[in-house]
């Protein structure tokens, strides 16, 4: 992942065809939350500020087949262990789980409000096409070049072949188009996934991320809110794209708004947004708030790959602080 003082991305994973959050423009945009420790931090810093009000989360255990993919309300969230375990923060209320193993028929099922743990147990499954749907996904997630990237590209059109009807493996195919830039092509996919399923909040997000890579500026809001309004506000992956368009823009206050919303929708699973804000505090010039968002990157991932820099950051921050302060 790049950073600088300056300019950085996120990339996500979303739904069908999505990954984890959290890592930058060459691997995918992507990928929201009110923490405790940031506000709290904000507020020490400057105690003038109201602390907004945090979201309540609980950890959730999942058990399930070992290293299946795992998603709260179309959001991927993590990966079980090689013992089938997985322990994540979700917000109060009920959501959906959706999980997924390689070999196995995916499940969904309703998370009522108040659950602590759940089980889920996968068929097997010999259905051609969503094997060669996963085995796309798994290549796309590992690929590192664009040869890589090709290989990706055709089990997912290998599956489209298998099966026509089948909006997610457009999705993924077109996350791998974009990485591909080949923005037409991927715009063509999420047309098709949109024939099958009109109404998908992952491939409007996606959609948003293409249009802004090609510099359709408004084409990409206007996606972004889309998949805002199809998720019914649940989206983080198309917030931090409509973030960064209007950090493109200049609109750093609009930057930061869309920021916390995903962060609290995430529910601090996605340590890398924090940098992405604090990012979008120092083009402000508010470096208190800034270091009290690369504060919180750094009790989240303290050996993350980003935490040198925010170290050295943070540093240069505090004095560019209290110069603001000794200014008459």
């Amino acid at each position: 992942m790049r950073l600088s003082r300056d300019h950085s991305e996120l990339g996500f994973r979303g739904g069908a065809g999505a990954r984890p959050l959290c890592f930058v423009v060459a691997a995918l945009l992507m990928a929201s939350l009110s923490g405790p420790f940031f506000w709290a931090s904000a507020q020490k810093r400057n105690s003038s500020k109201p602390v907004p009000a945090v979201t309540p989360v609980s950890s959730l255990a999942i058990t399930a087949e070992p290293n299946a993919i795992v998603w709260i309300d179309e959001i991927r969230r993590g990966q079980t262990d090689a013992s089938g375990k997985l322990e994540i923060k979700v917000s109060a209320g009920s959501h959906a789980l959706r999980v997924r193993a390689m070999g196995f028929k995916e499940s969904t099922t309703r998370l009522l409000p108040g659950k602590r743990s759940v089980s889920v147990r996968l068929l097997p499954t010999s259905d051609q096409a969503e094997l060669l749907f996963q085995q796309a996904e798994a290549a796309r997630e590992q690929a590192k070049d664009d040869q890589s990237r090709r290989k990706a590209e055709d089990l997912y059109n290998e599956a489209l072949k298998t099966r026509s009807s089948f909006p997610a493996a457009h999705v993924g195919l077109a996350r791998v188009l974009l990485d591909l830039n080949e923005y037409r092509k991927g715009l063509s996919e999420i047309d098709a996934a949109r024939r099958d399923r009109p109404v998908y909040a992952e491939a409007s997000a996606v959609e948003g991320r293409i249009n802004r890579e090609a510099a359709f500026i408004e084409e990409a809001i206007n996606s972004f809110r889309r998949s805002i309004r199809e998720a019914k506000g649940f989206q983080p992956e198309a917030h931090v794209g409509l973030a960064r368009v209007f950090e493109d823009r200049g609109q750093y206050a609009e930057a930061v708004v869309e920021y916390r919303k995903a962060i609290d929708q995430l529910s601090d699973s996605e340590p890398v947004i924090y940098q992405l804000l604090g990012a979008a505090y120092e083009k402000q010039q508010k470096y208190k708030d800034a270091v009290a968002a690369y504060e919180k990157y750094l009790a989240l991932a303290p050996n993350g790959s980003l935490a040198p820099a925010i170290r050295s950051i943070i540093d240069q921050l505090r004095r560019d602080a209290a110069g603001q302060e000794i200014v008459p």
